[in-house]
């Protein structure tokens, strides 16, 4: 039976993550063995408004899985998220014989992705951001080798802190999700990790500090996220110095996490999204979101995937939660992601100081 899927798009949109080229390769790859050409649409959801488009063989992903960032570039579009905007997309993927589009970012990516098919192109995403927020997926592409990057450079931090006897307070990114914070505070050996879905204990935290100082120890590494909000590192930083003695400094690492070459995990990640993404298509579904669930590569709702996004941000609208039904695999989830996080703080607190 001959494939009704012959030609499929593919984007990067929003923020760029290390592992997103991982990605695009295996779908040009997966489209080539299954028949289907791929289209590459460049500067994400403006790109395919505008039709900038290019067709991927496998020699143009060639040499691509060790770079980082996104070899289809990515913006924002404001003009995308207008009903005019999403009806002119649709209209160049069926001017263009595009049958279907893999859509590789985040929430924001993923709300476009429900758009376009409501306007007759299916969609599916892949969850491509260093954050790590996106709750429907135990990972997302990039997220490990942005931790692996904060580590390098924490590691190489921590050396100049110990010769100063300083304490560094190292904002990571993150977006409002502490996982870059948490996972890094642990491999780094900090004392605590600040973010907003876990409260600190500071004034415990100050009287351990002291005393590991008066005991011998010459440097302290914290790990606050950015979502703490503008300004929040810095006041830290005064705060340390002021209730402990010790001398502080702030290291913003800002857009570095989002370079480099991909770690292993997310190559492989990436390339096992990348071609599960072009096996939905081609069966036939839509509205769907690649995800990691317990080390196997399932594919979810995408209006659920985001559903349960909102309600693990608690983002959700009145009318949204009036219109949720009681959903044991919601509850279960978040408490689960919840949970964890929990217990990574658990590690941090017992084992730092």
């Amino acid at each position: 039976m001959a494939n009704a899927v012959k030609r499929i798009g593919v984007l990067t949109s929003g923020g760029d993550a290390p592992g997103m080229n991982a990605a695009i390769r295996s779908v040009v790859r997966a489209c080539t063995y299954m028949g289907i050409e791929c289209v590459g649409i460049r500067r994400g959801y403006n790109g395919l408004i505008n039709g900038d488009f290019m067709v991927l063989k496998n020699g143009n992903v060639a040499h691509i899985i060790n770079r980082g960032g996104t070899m289809l570039y990515t913006a924002r579009s404001a003009e995308f998220r207008t009903a005019e905007g999403v009806a002119k997309a649709a209209d160049v993927c069926h001017q263009n014989g595009i049958d279907g589009i893999v859509a590789i970012g985040g929430d924001g990516t993923f709300r476009g992705a429900v758009d376009l098919t409501d306007a007759g192109i299916p969609c599916i995403g892949i969850p491509g951001t260093i954050d790590n927020d996106i709750a429907s997926t135990d990972m997302t592409i990039g997220f490990d080798t942005a931790m692996n990057t904060v580590v390098e450079l924490v590691d190489k931090l921590r050396d100049t802190g110990e010769s100063h006897a300083r304490c560094n307070v190292v904002e990571v990114m993150g977006r409002e999700a502490g996982d870059i914070a948490l996972n890094t505070s642990i491999a780094v050996g900090a004392v605590t990790a600040v973010i907003k879905e876990i409260p600190t204990d500071f004034e415990y935290l100050f009287h351990k500090m002291a005393e590991a100082r008066k005991n011998g120890k010459r440097n302290f590494i914290i790990i606050t996220c950015e979502g703490m909000g503008p300004g929040y590192s810095e006041q830290l930083c005064n705060t340390i110095e002021e209730k402990t003695g010790i001398e502080t400094r702030l290291a913003r690492l800002a857009h570095v996490q989002r370079g480099g070459s991909p770690s292993l995990r997310d190559r492989v990640l990436a390339t096992q999204m990348g071609c599960a993404a072009v096996e939905s298509l081609v069966a036939g579904q839509m509205k769907r979101v690649v995800c990691l669930r317990d080390n196997s590569i399932i594919t979810m709702d995408i209006h659920e995937a985001l559903l349960l996004d909102k309600m693990m941000k608690n983002t959700l609208t009145p009318a949204e939660r009036e219109q949720i039904a009681p959903n044991a695999l919601f509850d279960t989830r978040i408490a689960e992601m919840q949970a964890y996080k929990q217990y990574l703080n658990y590690i941090i607190d017992h084992m730092a100081l």
